[in-house]
């Protein structure tokens, strides 16, 4: 959780409210307060020293250091985790849910700011707090995280579709494919889950560029703008051997009309972060284009699917490179020893 944003003070506080805030992302609840021993005035005189931050009604943030200033590693998954903390602070009976409910259980692909969402038994939605939102989902099932339900990952994702942009919506259902923590066959119960719902339309066809082979949510945003430039990859994940020696993994690949081969890489920030990774990337890459074989593209991992322009680009240059869509390319490509 990282410690060290969370100053122990005043020492009054018990141990029990700095455990839980540890758990928490940061967060207690004046309940939650209440039962450890401190008064509200204690917790309003906190706020007022800005030593807390009241971050909605009944829900507060014991770390000083204000959210954008949190630089550490896994700044976005904890700033996602808190969000929906707030959610689960605000609302006693709450259950978090679409994004909220995929921060708590792991999944990649997530917008970085995601508004606190909970769903409450029986459709209540009474003293709805500033800031959050409250979903009328009915009855679905949900799994225990840190004392607090939240709604399974099939229906999650479901949720998910139906409320987050679409780049988010088909990443994040990639990364749990790709993670193994659904499997393709739950694809037909994320349908179901979102069968009558508000957006279905729009939402259901996104259910179609879901891949469980990207390599992150940067690779998902990226083949997402080569769908939408028309340019969808020939194959991902390619392997490229040579005389018998691997040589490279590839995220994208085309195969050209003169038996040459295009190449996407997209830099992940999370993935190839590193003097040595990047060592790594530049000689793999280089044995590629050493080969006389290969035309290598390579981008900064983009935010969403607009993000560096990366299917116009290739578009471009596969219009140059005189391409022509509807060849598959095998999982591996043994080139001629020649080379």
């Amino acid at each position: 959780m990282g410690s060290d944003l969370w100053v122990r003070y005043p020492r009054d506080i018990p141990d029990e409210v700095w455990e839980l805030a540890s758990r928490q992302e940061g967060l207690v609840s004046i309940a939650q307060c209440t039962q450890a021993g401190i008064g509200s005035q204690v917790v309003h005189r906190l706020v007022r020293a800005h030593t807390w931050t009241r971050v909605t009604r009944g829900v507060y943030d014991t770390c000083a250091v204000p959210v954008q200033e949190r630089l550490r590693e896994g700044r976005h998954d904890h700033v996602r985790r808190r969000a929906a903390w707030i959610g689960l602070l605000a609302y006693a009976d709450g259950v978090a849910t679409g994004g909220c409910a995929l921060a708590l259980l792991g999944v990649g692909g997530l917008p970085v700011q995601l508004r606190p969402e909970v769903s409450r038994p029986g459709y209540m939605d009474a003293g709805v707090r500033p800031g959050t939102v409250l979903r009328r989902y009915g009855t679905f099932p949900v799994v225990r995280r840190h004392g607090r339900d939240v709604a399974e990952i099939v229906h999650a994702l479901g949720q998910a579709l139906l409320t987050l942009p679409r780049d988010n919506a088909v990443a994040a259902i990639s990364d749990a494919l790709r993670e193994e923590k659904i499997r393709p066959a739950d694809l037909a119960r994320i349908r179901a889950v979102i069968r009558r719902r508000r957006g279905v339309v729009s939402a259901r066809p996104w259910l179609e560029l879901v891949s469980g082979s990207d390599g992150s949510p940067a690779e998902t945003f990226a083949r997402l703008s080569l769908v939408d430039h028309g340019v969808a990859p020939d194959g991902q994940q390619i392997v490229f051997w040579a005389d018998g020696r691997f040589l490279a993994r590839v995220d994208f690949c085309w195969v050209l009309p003169d038996g040459r081969y295009l190449v996407v890489e997209i830099d992940g920030r999370e993935f190839h972060a590193g003097n040595e990774m990047l060592a790594d990337d530049a000689a793999r890459q280089n044995r590629l284009v050493g080969t006389g074989r290969v035309v290598l593209l390579r981008f900064p991992a983009p935010a969403d699917s607009t993000d560096g322009d990366i299917g116009r680009q290739v578009a471009e240059h596969l219009r140059r490179l005189a391409w022509r869509p509807g060849e598959r390319l095998p999982a591996a490509i043994h080139l001629p020893a020649s080379v």
